[in-house]
């Protein structure tokens, strides 16, 4: 699991660092106004659609049964079945399209009710552009559960960094565009197009291909949608949420929702390197174990999944929670960006990152359902820990008057929220086991992230002492304390190494 791990962690590194700079390069053209409001709304809805119809569907209804034929040598089988379910998403995928272009201007009224009429047009123009993205992605994305469902997980890692490539593609360019907002809207649609092409390319390297043709309704179909009905629900329950966070954003001051937006992305970092990395391997480890009657090769698996996932995102959640400012300023109080909106930007990291451990968790706790076929167990759960999610956020955020942070930490708690629900449901019913090496591993990944985030404090306070009037100060102080945190880290882990599952590291 290690090696499968590294390879795709290291193309999802890759991805988060070209996704780093898209994101400065956005931050410094586009600032923090009505422009850079107007296409962040604009591009979160390919994005919410594409957690109701992406991976968060597809991976747990699909590749579990994707990945059993597979197990069983049933070849003929899993790529007629995999034909099958293409077929009926491009079908829906159309019709979406063709309903959301019409309709556009209801939903960015819904959803941004606070805009004022100059930031409601542009957005819907830009939303016009954005959307089709999500047809490409699903493309991508079941391409790449087949790969993962044949442990090449190589690809499925690495095609997010053509979205960010584009993007910045015609950021560079903007001065050719009507603004810069339409600069970064058309990289979407671009980066789209160069996503689906590279997965097309890489699924025929390994033999796996889609046929397109009328959609049939079969026995196999009928158990797909099952599932995919009991996911899309947990999933569209999960939209729901950032859905809340654009309108409660819309009725704060401007530049609120751009402030979230980045506070967000640097959350995702080691949650889209880290967590999403170990769900994405553990979810085909388990189905083939289960599938096979390995019971205990599938705890194993999941254990040491848990302890990995402690271990990789607590550093980073304490981190932020200690020096949120030191690193918003140093990574974006650049050009348009000034240090007043880091510092907004700065409280909503400090609250994100409470909830990062819990997020990460939730894709580990979840495979115990969806390597068995059980979908509707993580969506109840996500439904139950939605409404908190929701009533939490409008208490914060109308009720203690606190903005950004209020809707951070409402998606925060949410999570725990999650984790616990499904840690519940996974004991009550004897298929969650909580063995010795997930527990060995507690204390010294709760060690190792104190000390990474004291490691960081201790660097910006030094690098402030000796550069605190520098004309780099912000980006030397960050340096320092990445510096000074990862070595407390690594001085650690190396002392409890044989209680961690580090795999040969430990010997």
């Amino acid at each position: 699991m290690i090696g499968r791990l590294l390879s795709v962690g290291g193309f999802t590194a890759l991805s988060r660092v070209t996704g780093f700079a898209r994101d400065v390069l956005m931050a410094w053209i586009l600032g923090k106004g009505v422009l850079s409001d107007a296409f962040i709304v604009a591009f979160l809805f390919p994005n919410y659609f594409r957690a109701i119809f992406g991976e968060g569907t597809i991976n747990p209804a699909f590749l579990p049964r994707y990945a059993a034929l597979q197990a069983k040598g049933e070849e003929a089988k899993a790529a007629l079945f995999a034909s099958r379910v293409f077929s009926w998403q491009m079908a829906a995928q159309l019709v979406l399209l063709v309903v959301a272009m019409a309709l556009m201007p209801f939903i960015v009224r819904a959803l941004a009710p606070g805009f004022s009429d100059e930031q409601f047009a542009l957005t819907v123009h830009l939303a016009r552009i954005t959307f089709p993205y999500l047809i490409l992605t699903v493309i991508a994305v079941q391409i790449s559960a087949m790969l993962n469902a044949r442990e090449k997980f190589w690809a499925a890692a690495a095609w997010s960094n053509f979205l960010n490539l584009g993007m910045i593609a015609t950021l560079l360019a903007s001065r050719w565009f009507p603004s810069a907002a339409h600069a970064a809207a058309w990289g979407v649609m671009f980066g789209g197009v160069m996503q689906t092409g590279f997965m097309l390319w890489a699924g025929s390297r390994e033999g796996v291909t889609l046929r397109l043709s009328w959609p049939r309704w079969t026995a196999e179909i009928n158990e797909f949608f099952k599932a995919f009905g009991a996911v899309t629900f947990g999933a569209a329950s999960v939209v729901v949420a950032p859905l809340i966070d654009t309108v409660l954003a819309s009725l704060l001051p401007t530049g609120s929702r751009t402030a979230l937006y980045y506070a967000d992305r640097i959350n995702q970092l080691p949650l889209g390197v880290l967590g999403i990395a170990l769900g994405t391997v553990l979810l085909p480890e388990m189905s083939k174990r289960l599938a096979k009657g390995d019971r205990a090769g599938s705890n194993a698996a999941q254990n040491r999944s848990a302890a990995l996932t402690l271990l990789l995102t607590l550093p980073f959640a304490l981190t932020f929670m200690v020096i949120p400012d030191t690193i918003m300023r140093g990574l974006f109080a650049h050009g348009a960006f000034d240090a007043g909106a880091a510092s907004l930007s700065a409280e909503a990291l400090a609250a994100y990152g409470a909830g990062l451990p819990a997020m990460a968790l939730v894709r580990i706790i979840a495979s115990t359902f969806y390597a068995r076929h059980d979908t509707a167990t993580p969506a109840r759960a996500t439904v139950t820990a939605l409404v908190s999610n929701i009533l939490l956020k409008v208490l914060f955020v109308w009720g203690l008057h606190w903005g950004v942070a209020g809707i951070a930490l409402g998606t925060s708690i949410g999570a725990w929220i999650n984790v616990a629900i499904l840690t519940w449901f996974g004991h009550s019913r004897a298929l969650l086991a909580i063995e010795k090496e997930f527990q060995r591993a507690l204390l010294p990944a709760l060690v190792a992230a104190v000390a990474a985030a004291v490691g960081a404090w201790c660097g910006v306070q030094g690098a402030n002492a000796l550069f605190a009037h520098g004309r780099f100060a912000d980006l030397i102080m960050l340096g320092s304390a990445m510096i000074c945190g990862a070595a407390a880290y690594s001085a650690v882990v190396l002392m409890f190494r044989r209680a961690l599952p580090l795999g040969r590291l430990a010997k």
